[in-house]
């Protein structure tokens, strides 16, 4: 038995719910990085989030690839993509 896939509209919802926690992070690495140097051990924790954050965006292009697979007459790339900030 294959596991149900979202709808159109739980995309839509995830995909809100992802590029605010995206932008989140955003602001709370930058906050870092004007707190801590920017290199040794206490830049690690930006660098995380950095990374964190790129993994994200990683995860938001499959998502958007599932999107256009699924739903392709109600994909766009303001669900997911770089359009959605």
């Amino acid at each position: 038995m294959t596991k149900p896939r979202l709808t159109a509209e739980q995309h839509n919802e995830v995909g809100g719910r992802l590029a605010a926690i995206r932008s989140e992070m955003l602001a709370l690495q930058i906050q870092l990085m004007n707190a801590y140097p920017r290199s040794g051990r206490e830049s690690v924790p930006g660098k995380r989030l950095e990374q964190a954050r790129h993994l994200l965006g990683e995860a938001l292009d499959e998502l958007e690839n599932c999107l256009y697979d699924e739903h392709p007459h109600e994909a766009s790339l303001h669900v997911y993509s770089r359009g959605r900030q």
